[in-house]
């Protein structure tokens, strides 16, 4: 048998030739495989030839076992700010997100509902690609691991995988979580006592899970033999997952001993999945068969010279908190012993809660994000996530919160220093762009008549306190990928650049003799405060892509100047004519007060 894997391996390499990707069907019971060749055209149409790695973000795939809830749009809208930012930059992004479809809790809800797994899986999937478009996601691809690429590729992992001697069969025991798809040890599991039913049960520490006793033959991966190459990675990358707190809970966790992991199931008791090639008493385990989607997507397994065009390794993995140990152990511990690149940051958060408790589709206590949406819109929903979501720590979903931040900041801040800036009678925003924009802000010095001695004239200390160093820190903390504190940065440039405006008053200082051109005192004002709308509406667009956009046509700013470098003072001096009806009122504004309804 090893002989025969040595000429199947040859086959494999010889097969990946540069006129293009090949993918590979499961061996049959005679072990020779079946080969699907790709087309370059199909190549060329999933991954544009580039010289340059394109940036490559994704967020975890989502279980069609029940419908989405709030806490999987955070992890959507998290992703798509950070991919949207890329772009700003002016960098090729590629944003990954889809559904994980196989698996025992997946087969067991397609039965209770009557009717098909592939089936059960399809409306799943078409709920999920609905929540992704109704956010504003920028999505380049939507993966399902019942594609047929995607098996595929998982096949050609397990076969590589077990002609590496990383896989071996042995009988398992221990604690099962259906629900995490995962077995546990004695030490990761405790007696519970369900109160409404009063019923006894074991569940997991870790996840609360419940737990079942499981003993059967299956295939395992050779973890343990990855402890101290994991443990020397984390020590060369120590700011590889974020938060710092998650990373030394993985190192512990690895420090501790790893055990062989259970990767298969028998047949018997699960037929979704993806079969263990060769064997069809086996399915391969779906944790094995889920992660795989991201380098699926990437173009795995790769042409030769061409893998770094569909973006791998991954730029950032977004994930909840609850799913680290198979995204930080597990995963790149496949990783390894595939010989790919790992990727290079995982971005963990925290849940959403509501009540204090933490949302679950299995009991129930959820948030539905269509009716979110729906309710408040895709900006308005996507800054609050952005603005009271916890990477940290834990954040609870309220009603009430998401109306007081649009309240306070986008109608009582950002909207309230839009309309008084470009709604003014007295004063042109072009105008002052004009006048001003020329003028070298450390001429903003001026002697006083009476003596030798110089002030600062209005909006200097501004300028140099607020509009030169906010953005900086906003871009820092981006780049962080902590687009949580980037928005809290960005909200107190509104409320100082609100307060610049009102204490400055310019309605007060207006010249009288010279219509159109109110002063270089009200001009200066308006500019600085016209820069400040600019450069926050530029910085918005990964939060709220049509809100920033109204903001920016508002203001007038080309869209070929609504990128990253544009994010300072005096870099665009073209701008002040609006593109659309400024309005009356409430009409035309950027953000209406709430009606009584809400």
């Amino acid at each position: 048998m090893r002989g025969g894997v040595g000429r199947m391996r040859s086959r494999i390499h010889n097969l990946a030739a540069p006129t293009g990707r090949r993918l590979y069907s499961s061996l049959s019971r005679t072990n020779l495989w079946v080969c699907r060749a790709s087309s370059i055209q199909a190549i060329g149409t999933r991954h544009l030839s580039t010289n340059r790695k394109p940036f490559y973000i994704t967020t975890p795939i989502f279980y069609v076992n029940a419908a989405p809830h709030v806490g999987h749009l955070y992890t959507m809208v998290l992703a798509d700010i950070i991919k949207r930012w890329e772009v700003l930059k002016g960098e090729k992004a590629l944003l990954c997100t889809g559904t994980d479809e196989h698996g025992l809790k997946v087969q067991r809800a397609a039965a209770k509902a009557g009717i098909e797994p592939k089936l059960f899986c399809d409306d799943g999937a078409t709920i999920f690609k609905q929540l992704a478009q109704k956010a504003l996601l920028t999505n380049d691809h939507f993966v399902r691991t019942s594609d047929r690429e995607h098996k595929d590729a998982v096949e050609y992992a397990w076969l590589l995988l077990k002609e590496k001697g990383y896989i071996y069969t042995e009988k398992h025991e221990g604690w099962y979580s259906v629900t995490d798809e995962a077995f546990y040890p004695q030490s990761g599991v405790r007696p519970y006592l369900d109160p409404p039913t009063g019923r006894k049960m074991m569940t997991s520490i870790e996840t609360g899970s419940e737990v079942e006793w499981s003993s059967e033959t299956n295939y395992h991966f050779r973890l343990s033999s990855f402890r101290d190459r994991l443990l020397e990675f984390y020590k060369a990358n120590p700011e590889w997952i974020t938060p710092e707190h998650r990373m030394k809970e993985v190192i512990q966790s690895v420090e501790s001993g790893l055990e062989d992991l259970s990767i298969s199931r028998p047949s018997s008791r699960l037929t979704w999945g993806i079969g263990v090639p060769g064997d069809s008493s086996q399915t391969i385990y779906v944790w094995l068969d889920a992660l795989m989607n991201y380098a699926t997507k990437a173009g795995y397994p790769w042409t030769p010279g061409r893998d770094h065009e569909g973006g791998w390794p991954a730029d950032c993995h977004v994930i909840g908190k609850d799913i680290v140990r198979f995204h930080c152990i597990y995963w790149p511990a496949f990783l390894m012993a595939l010989g790919l690149p790992l990727p290079k940051r995982i971005l963990t958060h925290a849940h959403w809660t509501l009540g204090g408790n933490k949302m679950s589709k299995s009991t129930g206590r959820v948030v539905d994000p269509f009716l979110a949406l729906d309710r408040y819109g895709p900006d308005v929903m996507r800054f609050y996530l952005a603005h009271d979501g916890g990477i940290q720590d834990d954040a609870n979903y309220n009603n009430i919160s998401i109306i007081k931040a649009y309240n306070t900041f986008l109608n009582g801040n950002l909207g309230n220093l839009a309309s008084r800036v470009t709604r003014g009678k007295k004063w042109s925003v072009r105008g002052a762009v004009e006048r001003m924009g020329p003028v070298v802000p450390k001429e903003w010095a001026v002697q006083d008549e009476d003596s030798e001695d110089y002030f600062y004239a209005p909006g200097r200390l501004f300028y140099e306190n607020t509009l030169l160093k906010m953005p900086l820190n906003i871009t820092k903390a981006l780049d962080d990928l902590d687009p949580r504190t980037a928005l809290a940065e960005i909200v107190e440039l509104a409320r100082r650049s609100n307060q610049f405006f009102h204490q400055s008053a310019p309605w007060s200082k207006i010249l009288p003799f010279a219509e159109g051109e109110p002063g270089e005192d009200v001009d200066r004002i308006v500019y600085l405060a016209s820069e400040s709308l600019r450069i926050m509406g530029i910085l918005l667009m990964p939060y709220m892509p049509n809100k920033a956009g109204m903001l920016l046509d508002q203001l007038g700013v080309d869209k070929s100047r609504r990128t990253h470098q544009y994010c300072k003072v005096n870099a665009d001096l073209d701008y002040g004519t609006p593109m659309i009806s400024l309005g009356k009122g409430y009409e035309g504004a950027l953000f209406p007060p709430l009606s009584s309804e809400e």
